[in-house]
């Protein structure tokens, strides 16, 4: 998905910046990328961080990059930041999101014979130049990011950089968060909240759907007030976001435990533990551990010193290699026992095949699993999930399609719990990963651990609802 982070400050900003985007590390794992503003102009660094920490490949740089403001971007998909020459000034500029039309947007472009765009490596448009070219068809950065989010399918959050200081702004429908943060001296824009505890900054503000500010040492300043829409990603909560990290005001981990105890509430069951698989489970296994009485305990552990997060590699061989390679368990707890553990989600299932099949080949004697949301029937529209995923890959619709055929016109019954074709499906997902039991998260339960009304909470992977 990827993350930014921005700062304006009286004094040199480089520690703050370095550190700040580096909490966002969980974010993306593909580039990452920094620029400042010097005295010669806007200053760029990016590198390739697919197989070395954000950290390690960019402190050699800090000696260059001394400044009173800048940007940082951990991306899982483009490089950034994109420097721009146009008539609004030199600037740099990132974002983090999902703009679905690229193609026909850079068809439009190419039919006013104007613009020309450098493909990346895939062959793709950066959805950032694009992104830039959109906002300079205008007269003012405020109306140039207002033409983007009006002309965009997806979403798009981002930072601008100039010589002046930096704009910031949510996308349309605040799909994603944009968080200001203020310390003596230094005012500073993120995406993960979790980056400001240790830096010593507070939260000041959350941006709304489609609010731009400008930034300087001396404070914000609103460019745009909030439109009245919110559709959050409900799913930030659920994997995505950083335990130590609110969106809205909500915590991570403080609806990750109440995950877990809306599961132990629907579906009690006779069992020796509970687990969580590492990292995103545990919050929701803690959870159900407290409201069930039951034992939490570890039957695996994840080797962290080297092992990525498996969803962030594009090669679907290397995800399931660091998924086995990083999850290590531990057979004295394992065997002749009944445990329950609870996952995020079941995405593709493929690498939760493997784990359980280890844990019997450990002497597991029964293994149920809770996930924390419900089944992931659609596709995401909106961000970038995983740019490599395809809907069909989704454990959900390849059990949908066992029931239906090939042909399914009509999705919206696997989505209501009650319904059989929801119940027929959830069991093929169980022999399928061959497990004791299987109960998925009711969306109503979801919502309400989230502590958001439900029309403010994008739910559309879900129940395919979409904003109209």
């Amino acid at each position: 998905m990827g993350g930014f982070f921005g700062i304006a400050s009286f004094d040199d900003c480089i520690a703050d910046l370095f550190y700040g985007t580096d909490y966002h590390s969980h974010l993306g794992t593909r580039r990452g990328g920094l620029a400042v503003v010097r005295d010669d102009g806007i200053f760029r660094v990016i590198h390739n961080i697919e197989n070395s920490q954000f950290r390690t490949k960019f402190d050699p740089d800090l000696a260059d990059l001394h400044s009173w403001a800048g940007i940082g971007v951990i991306s899982d998909y483009d490089d950034q930041p994109v420097l721009i020459r146009s008539h609004l000034g030199n600037y740099a500029i990132v974002t983090v999101g999902a703009i679905k039309n690229t193609e026909g947007l850079a068809r439009e472009a190419f039919r006013k014979r104007r613009l020309h765009f450098a493909e990346m490596s895939s062959g793709e448009i950066n959805p950032t130049e694009l992104a830039a070219a959109l906002i300079n068809e205008e007269m003012s950065f405020e109306d140039g990011i207002e033409h983007l989010q009006n002309s965009i399918e997806g979403s798009c959050s981002l930072l601008i950089l100039t010589d002046k200081g930096i704009y910031a702004a949510r996308d349309k429908y605040g799909r994603t968060p944009v968080v200001m943060g203020k310390k003596e001296g230094s005012v500073a824009v993120t995406l993960e909240t979790c980056s400001f505890p240790n830096l010593g900054f507070e939260v000041d503000k959350y941006l709304g759907p489609g609010e731009i500010v400008f930034i300087t040492p001396e404070g914000y300043e609103q460019r745009k007030a909030p439109e009245s829409r919110l559709q959050i990603c409900g799913f930030l909560w659920v994997y995505y976001g950083y335990p130590a990290s609110s969106y809205q005001g909500i915590n991570v981990e403080w609806v990750r435990n109440r995950c877990g105890a809306a599961l132990a509430r629907r579906n009690p069951i006779d069992i020796d533990f509970v687990a969580g698989i590492p990292d995103s489970g545990v919050g929701h296994g803690l959870g159900y551990a407290a409201e069930s009485g039951i034992p939490f305990k570890r039957p695996f552990v994840k080797y962290t010193p080297t092992w990525a997060r498996s969803f962030m590699p594009q090669n679907q061989a290397v995800r399931d290699l660091v998924a086995r390679m990083k999850l290590v368990p531990i057979r004295e707890l394992i065997q002749d026992k009944r445990f329950l553990f609870c996952e995020d989600s079941i995405v593709r299932g493929t690498q939760l095949q493997d784990t359980i099949k280890r844990l019997y080949d450990c002497g597991a004697r029964e293994v149920h699993m809770r996930p924390a949301c419900p089944p992931l029937v659609y596709g995401c529209k909106f961000l970038n999930f995983s740019v490599s995923r395809s809907e069909m890959e989704l454990a959900a619709r390849r059990a949908i399609r066992e029931v239906e055929g090939e042909s399914v016109r009509d999705l919206s019954e696997y989505t209501h719990p009650e319904s059989e074709k929801y119940r027929s499906m959830e069991e093929k997902i169980r022999k399928r990963l061959n497990l004791s039991s299987l109960k998925y998260q009711l969306l109503d339960d979801l919502v309400e651990a989230i502590g958001l009304p439900k029309d403010k909470i994008c739910t559309f992977c879900w129940d395919g609802r979409e904003l109209k």
